[in-house]
């Protein structure tokens, strides 16, 4: 390769990158599939409009104030005092093979240099990308704005964008957008990614459909604090997506010899639309999960829905014995087991088992339920201070605030300010001090409100505080040692359902909470968008009795299992209400979804249809092949009759090899692959049969 022009290769796609600009940038050549950097580029704009700098036109990788100022920039710095703009040069590059790559540029003037960082991940189409900031002024460095990488598509006829977005309970819609000019941005102020929109991205041609044989560019950031993704569709026809962190206070000072390490950006591709691009995640996600892939995701009973704060011994085990009975494996305590917890007024922070509610003790509550045959868990909220709390009264310095002014409660809470090394102490030693003592296998973090009046006094001049990254470090610094310390905890992450969903977390716990809402309906569309990004082995599922909230239509009971057996099957319903005849069925499902779980988790997964469609579905396909197992729902009409009066609804499979064949040992039908694929498997819905999970083997 020459030594202005690298190429990165994953297993199936192929990054280059050139030196352009007399060495003033790096800009992208060819994106795509193994031969795609062969031939002219197609993401060269230059000459097409005037008016404007070569810098702005280009294609560039990474590129600052200065060089390029009028069509948005990735890095914004300045001597304090001084006008922004950096004018750097290339300096170096070193490289692993095709497997890494570090470009630096400096800018001697101004006192800073800057490396582009690639990494490919090894079994993946999965390229990571960030940048490492080093002052080398005396004076320090103020920085404005310092993205982890921009991302250059290649389009011709404007850009369709598909994105997830939402709010409390109704997280992960897919929507589309097509921007043929100008800007659209998304972002999150509230110190976790939030419920309006997933830091996740599509990005295809306008031109071509959305799903099929269609080139499909993804990013995803890995930050668990303030973040954006803008796109722009700029002059000449280029399509550049930038993606970073966003500083609390505006801006951060950079000091003296000091490094400032962006947020990783996953960069993925596939050239089988959306439904493959998800795949290359859910790959990417099994490979974060590391050695726990191999780990079984339980089957958990979770008591919330059933008891709310009124918690007691006596109760809970009566669930733990209906949850076992119907095959439960982890039975788990939400809010309301600690002192001062009757209401959600109190005991944050004071995170010790209340007496009243276990008289005997914790330890001999929990021997009662690894007694009926399930392990045990807990929820906790470490990062909650209720007001009324005795660790309040010890510590009001550890709350985010500002000096003077009134404090926010949200769900009658504050919020700890977990960048400060004292209260990171104090969260691990509590979370120490729990597991230790007690033998807890399941621990349910969860965050119920963002700071509001976030600061914290005395901590010195706020651009030095870099508050929002402070609080990222803590939190991961304390499920990293969950993972180190207590390996053997299966550590679920929640965020008022899902407003903590990045790669970061998910690196570090075994499963999340997509969201609060659990009606069918609902959720079928909650989940539908989550897969799109988020691998299954991820999403943790639970069957309820809830009602819908925007889509209010009924569903059986079958149907919320088999919605729940597409990620990781939990309940949460008030079982002793159940009815034997209910019960039964539940214990039904739960052991068939005992025989596939591992097909679901580590297969190859296809998404078929949408809730949109009378009749979606899910494929999963067994590595190797051996069993296809496929999650199917009615979302129409149910009137008691078939969907098609006198004809079976039909969900066509993807991927199957067709000259092979495939046996349904349910029903006893053999079909062919061609078939499959051609004509689909056929569903008779009616009133009580809208749901169905097929195992399909092949012979």
């Amino acid at each position: 390769m020459r030594g202005d022009r690298w190429l990165l290769r994953t297993e199936n796609t192929t990054y280059a990158v050139a030196l352009a600009g007399d060495g003033r940038w790096a800009e992208l050549t060819a994106w795509g599939p193994h031969g795609a950097e062969t031939g002219p580029s197609a993401l060269d704009w230059s000459r097409r409009t005037h008016f404007i700098t070569p810098a702005d036109l280009a294609p560039a990788e990474y590129i600052p104030y200065g060089l390029r100022p009028f069509t948005g920039a990735d890095l914004v710095a300045q001597r304090p005092g001084e006008e922004r703009g950096v004018w750097w040069t290339f300096t170096g590059a070193t490289r692993q093979g095709d497997s890494s790559l570090r470009l630096v540029f400096t800018d001697e003037t101004l006192g800073l240099t800057t490396a582009l960082c690639y990494e490919t991940v090894p079994g993946t189409d999965v390229i990571l990308r960030w940048t490492e900031l080093t002052c080398t002024a005396e004076t320090g460095l103020r920085l404005e704005r310092f993205d982890s990488a921009a991302v250059n598509i290649p389009v011709t006829g404007g850009a369709r964008l598909t994105y997830l977005t939402g709010q409390w309970s109704q997280e992960f819609q897919l929507t589309q957008l097509e921007l043929a000019r100008g800007s659209f941005g998304m972002s999150s102020a509230q110190a976790v990614p939030g419920h309006a929109y997933a830091p996740w991205l599509a990005v295809q041609d306008a031109a071509s459909p959305a799903e099929g044989a269609t080139p499909t560019y993804g990013v995803a950031l890995e930050w668990s604090g303030n973040w954006h993704i803008t796109t722009d569709a700029e002059p000449g026809g280029a399509v550049r997506v930038r993606a970073g962190r966003v500083p609390h206070e505006g801006a951060v000072r950079l000091a003296p010899g000091g490094t400032l390490t962006t947020p990783r950006l996953a960069c993925a591709f596939s050239p089988d639309g959306l439904d493959g691009l998800a795949r290359v995640w859910h790959r990417y996600e099994r490979r974060l999960t590391g050695d726990r892939m191999h780990r079984p995701r339980k089957v958990l009973y979770n008591s919330w829905e059933a008891t709310g704060f009124d918690v007691d011994a006596a109760t809970q085990l009566e669930l733990a014995g209906i949850a076992a009975e119907m095959g439960a494996e982890l039975f788990v305590v939400d809010d309301g087991w600690f002192t001062g917890r009757s209401d959600d007024t109190g005991g944050l922070g004071d995170w010790y088992t209340d007496p009243a509610s276990f008289p005997d003790g914790l330890d001999h509550f929990i021997a009662q339920v690894r007694d009926l045959g399930m392990d045990f868990g807990l929820w906790v909220e470490p990062e909650a201070i209720s007001p009324a709390s005795g660790l309040y009264a010890a510590h009001p310095e550890w709350v985010y605030r500002l000096e003077g002014r009134p404090a926010t409660l949200v769900r009658n809470q504050l919020l700890l300010d977990l960048g400060r090394e004292d209260v990171q102490d104090f969260v691990l030693g509590t979370l120490d001090r729990l597991l230790d003592d007690h033998a807890i296998g399941y621990l349910k973090w969860d965050m119920n409100r963002p700071p509001t009046e976030r600061g914290r006094p005395g901590g010195g001049p706020v651009e030095e505080q870099d508050l929002d990254a402070a609080h990222v470090a803590g939190y991961l610094r304390v499920l990293d040692h969950l993972r180190t310390r207590h390996p053997h905890v299966t550590v679920e992450g929640c965020a008022g359902g899902g407003g903590r969903i990045e790669h970061a977390t998910l690196a570090r716990t075994d499963v999340v909470w997509p969201s609060d809402n659990t009606a069918p309906l609902d959720r079928l569309a909650i989940q539908y968008g989550y897969l799109h990004a988020h691998a299954p082995h991820t999403m943790s599922s639970w069957v309820t009795d809830a009602p819908g909230v925007f889509d209010p239509r009924p569903r059986s009971l079958g149907f919320r299992f088999v919605t729940a057996a597409a990620g990781v099957l939990g309940i949460g319903a008030d079982i002793r209400h159940w009815s034997e005849e209910r019960r039964a069925e539940a214990a039904g499902w739960i052991a068939r979804y005992k025989e596939i779980r591992d097909v679901v988790h580590h297969g190859e997964a296809r998404l078929l249809n949408s809730p949109a469609d009378a009749t979606c579905g899910a494929q999963y396909e067994e590595p190797g092949g051996g069993r296809v197992v496929v999650t199917a729902w009615n979302t129409g009409r149910l009137d008691g009759a078939p969907l098609v009066p006198g004809r079976a609804a039909r969900l066509r499979l993807r991927g199957l090899d067709p000259a092979a064949r495939y046996r349904d040992p349910a029903s006893g039908v053999t079909y062919s692959g061609a078939h499959l694929v051609h004509s689909g498997v056929p569903f008779a819905w009616t009133e009580r049969y809208d749901a169905e999970l097929v195992v399909l083997l092949r012979e």
